[in-house]
């Protein structure tokens, strides 16, 4: 055989030996949580078998190593993908309501007139209070930054709006609920508070679960806007039965109705305002009702307060079901749309591909259906989760497009029916056959330092983990964490290390569970939604 490139110095036994020695190094440096430096050790691995000039298939010795190192990467680069390293989860943004729920501010007495005007006049079906509790914050939405976030709640409405109005509806709830969701996300479906809830209705993993929503590895159906919308509706209306109060109803969703009934208990009360007086519930609570209040009579006299916004239309979709998983990137390559695309269409998707599912229903940009399930058809199913498909641009090879995605030429060539030599079109689509993903993963131990404002359950839910877990691995007696601690957690994506974490701590005192108190300063009252 002639060689494309010229043939390493030694030969086969020379190639052989410098391939084992990176790949060792990069082993090393796996293990050692060196991930870039991993990388390019791997990478070198692999480039040295297919720029040596040598066909990997032809020698039973180089296609033995071949093959080892590209299915050990793959899983190595699964299992960083598992650990939140490369392709991790979408990113998380703040809950809006985490920004303003324990502050306080000065109330003008000029937008009382108003305001009261606008609870009277306007269409509703919430009572809408005006006292100087709900003015304070009336006030706080006039300023440049409070501003900032009715503008971005009311903008982002504009995509939910009739779904939202669909779902209450069904549900036989008020429709001024929606400001709640205002509230508490700005209607954004990957919001994270600092106690760990997730999604436009901020639930908590275990509310979440109460009502129905999945958490998996793969995907949170708390981000689903849809789902979570009839979770929360479903939920406040059993809150409803249970108090008979709407403003009770709406404080037990943020702060648990354990505590809400304490209050009730402790007092002789059934009424918010007077907890609120005599300082029964949780500070967060006591501002999440005004809040809401503030935010219903902005968006129902938006022209008075100056808040002028072009509402974002609904999004149509297409849906399918793949009936099991599939890597988004091949759906995006095949669809030819960007991933962020499709992830900003499937945000309850933890992760770059779908779950092994039947039920699950990928939404797709409207229109593009049939071409998926068209072009999908070329590739075997259980392919979905490792096969790719990439676009021929200029100039590019067979040969460069093996090292790319880390395969051999001739695989490429055989995937597509081509000739192992054939020269390739620019515009051209070609199937990659990358290698199949390992069945298993394994745990990895990490260590995580306890920031301000976390709770167990917000970090066990950040490393998708139980929470029971998290205390067995670090001895804790109850569920508080105080800031500075470090956590062993393992997380899926590799075996746990031989060492132990720098340190942990044991908490100080007892304390009583989250569900009863607060997540700390600065954090909502763990939204017990």
């Amino acid at each position: 055989m002639v060689p494309l490139l010229p043939q390493v110095p030694g030969g086969k036994d020379y190639l052989i030996r410098k391939v084992q020695e990176k790949f060792t190094a990069g082993e090393q440096n796996f293990k050692a949580g060196h991930l870039e430096a991993a990388r390019r050790d791997f990478d070198d691995a692999v480039d040295w078998i297919l720029e040596s000039g040598y066909d990997p298939e032809s020698d039973p010795r180089l296609s033995e190593l071949f093959h080892h190192v590209v299915d050990t990467v793959y899983a190595y680069e699964l299992q960083a993908f598992r650990a939140g390293d490369g392709f991790s989860e979408a990113p998380a943004v703040p809950a809006a309501i985490d920004e303003v729920a324990e502050m306080t501010f000065p109330v003008d007495p000029r937008l009382k007139e108003r305001a009261e005007e606008a609870a009277k006049n306007s269409s509703h079906d919430l009572p809408l209070t005006v006292n100087d509790e709900v003015l304070s914050f009336l006030n706080f939405f006039q300023t440049p930054r409070g501003r900032a976030i009715v503008e971005t709640g009311l903008r982002r409405a504009g995509r939910y709006r009739e779904m939202i109005s669909r779902v209450l509806r069904e549900e036989g709830v008020p429709q001024d609920l929606i400001y709640l969701a205002q509230a508490e996300s700005a209607f954004q479906p990957l919001a994270l508070s600092r106690a760990g809830a997730r999604g436009i209705w901020q639930f908590v993993a275990y509310r979440g679960q109460e009502y129905g929503l999945r958490h998996t590895w793969w995907i949170d159906e708390r981000q689903d806007p849809e789902k979570a919308t009839r979770a929360a509706a479903q939920h406040l209306r059993d809150l409803y039965r249970l108090f008979g109060d709407w403003y009770l109803a709406m404080a037990a969703y943020n702060c648990g109705p354990g505590n809400v009934q304490k209050g009730i208990e402790r007092t002789g009360y059934a009424d918010f305002w007077e907890l609120y007086k005599r300082k029964v519930l949780p500070r967060e609570t006591k501002n999440y009702v005004p809040i809401i209040l503030a935010l219903t009579l902005i968006a129902k006299d938006a022209e008075h307060y100056n808040v002028q916004v072009e509402p974002e239309a609904p999004i149509p979709t297409d849906v399918v079901k793949t009936g099991r998983a599939i890597d988004l990137r091949l759906v995006a390559e095949t669809i030819d749309v960007d991933v962020e695309t499709l992830r900003a269409l499937n945000p309850s998707l933890l992760r770059m591909a779908t779950p092994d599912d039947p039920s699950f229903e990928l939404h797709l940009p409207q229109g593009t259906s049939e071409k998926f399930s068209a072009e999908i058809a070329d590739i075997p199913p259980d392919k979905w989760v490792s096969w790719r498909r990439h676009r021929v641009e200029s100039g590019e090879t067979l040969t460069s497009l093996a090292k790319k995605y880390r395969v051999t030429a001739a695989a490429i060539a055989d995937a597509n029916n081509l000739q192992r030599n054939a020269a390739l079109d620019a515009g051209e689509k070609l199937i990659i056959p990358a290698t199949q993903a390992p069945t298993e993963a394994k745990r990895r131990l990490v260590s995580y330092r306890v920031r301000r404002g976390d709770t167990l359950l917000g970090i066990a839910d950040r490393f998708s983990v139980d929470s029971e877990d998290v205390r067995k691995w670090n001895h804790l007696k109850s569920n508080k964490v105080g800031r500075g601690m470090v956590l062993r957690i393992y997380t899926l994506g590799g075996a746990p290390e031989a060492s132990p974490a720098r340190a942990h701590a044991k908490p100080k005192k007892k304390t009583t569970s989250p569900s009863a108190r607060t997540s700390g300063a600065g954090t909502v009252a763990a939204n017990h939604n």
